[in-house]
């Protein structure tokens, strides 16, 4: 009997699915287990950890259309197409009983082929941005999802409550991280400056630039600009603008590595300064001061999509965006209890029993 996990796409990915492994190992040191790699570097950071195990059982494979990418510090690397993979990898995974997956391009494999394969995704981001109501979701065996919540907005979006399983949050027991703290040369507070991918909902092209400069001309803090993995694809000009501030020792910026993704910065990072990525809720896992950016100015009161913007202030305009960072000693004693119920709420149980219960469900999938 076999499982295999699917690391076919990006980074982000990893640590949902790698606490997995660990867990079923312990849980089932005789289970052979599959991971199938996309490029060199998932192949790296993998093939790292799994020498810590120590198991002869855990095994990388590469699939068809591997790509090999010069670095292997763990940057993101470019991602073969998924669908011609998984294509391809078709008559192997049919033949497995268990499939592990984060995305839902795995998904398409069961909702178009009748496999005997069960499928099983581990639910990447959270909060209430997440897109829910994607077909392909109902192919699944089962989704694992980290809390009560999620549940509930899964079975609201059509899926089977059935098929619908509260684990935890997976993540919060990747211990892998890349970072204590970033190497700054003064002791200050850590600002993190997160901007999102997409246009309509990042406050990077309205505001982005000139924040950074703001915040690094008043000397207050040290900044981390780490922004979704994703941004750069579609704001190419973030390359000479984080070459332009490398030699500083109060910057630190990142495009590309897999700190951006491994719960480094959200672990370091004093303040959260962002707009809509679901990273706050990881960073809100130990309640911290937040401030939102509001650039496109959403009647976000009124939008269930923007909930998280009740853990802290939310500003409009850009000369206001200081000035609620400096208010921040005298409003956490407000937020912090909001912040706390509002993580608890949406991430479930963070204690790290998650990838246990996530393991002894993919074993119930393999003795049914």
């Amino acid at each position: 009997m076999s499982v295999a996990f699917l690391f076919l796409g990006e980074t982000l990915l990893i640590p949902h699915m790698f606490p997995i492994v660990e867990a079923l190992t312990r849980a089932e040191p005789n289970l052979d287990i599959e991971l199938w790699v996309s490029t060199s570097m998932h192949e790296a950071l993998l093939g790292g950890w799994i020498q810590v195990l120590k198991s002869k059982k855990i095994r990388i494979f590469r699939a068809p259309g591997f790509r090999r990418v010069a670095a292997t510090d763990g940057r993101n690397p470019e991602i073969p197409t998924k669908l011609p993979m998984l294509l391809r990898l078709l008559p192997h995974l049919s033949r497995v009983p268990v499939v592990v997956c984060a995305e839902r391009t795995s998904l398409w494999l069961p909702m178009l082929f009748p496999l005997k394969t069960r499928f099983i995704q581990t639910k990447h981001g959270v909060g209430s941005m997440s897109v829910r109501g994607d077909r392909r979701r109902k192919s699944a065996w089962r989704t694992l999802v980290p809390s009560a919540r999620e549940y509930q907005t899964y079975v609201e979006h059509g899926i089977d409550p059935d098929r619908v399983l509260v684990t935890g949050y997976v993540k919060a027991s990747f211990h892998q991280r890349t970072h204590t703290v970033p190497p700054f040369q003064e002791q200050r507070p850590i600002l993190l400056y997160t901007p999102h991918w997409q246009r309509h909902r990042s406050s990077w092209w309205d505001w982005g630039p000139e924040i950074v400069r703001r915040i690094i001309a008043e000397g207050r803090y040290n900044l981390i600009f780490a922004p979704h993995q994703r941004l750069v694809e579609d704001a190419p000009e973030l390359r000479k603008f984080c070459a332009d501030l490398r030699n500083r020792t109060d910057v630190h910026c990142d495009l590309d590595s897999f700190a951006m993704v491994d719960g480094s910065y959200t672990a370091a990072a004093d303040i959260y300064l962002g707009d809509t990525s679901s990273q706050v809720l990881e960073f809100l896992m130990r309640p911290r001061p937040c401030v939102f950016l509001n650039s496109w100015r959403a009647d976000w009161q009124n939008d269930p999509s923007y909930a998280m913007w009740i853990c802290g202030d939310v500003v409009s305009k850009l000369d206001d965006v200081l000035p609620a960072l400096a208010r921040i000693p005298e409003k956490q004693t407000h937020y912090a209890p909001i912040q706390a119920a509002y993580a608890a709420d949406w991430l479930g149980d963070t204690s790290g029993a998650a990838p246990a219960r996530a393991a002894a469900e993919i074993l119930n999938a393999l003795r049914r």
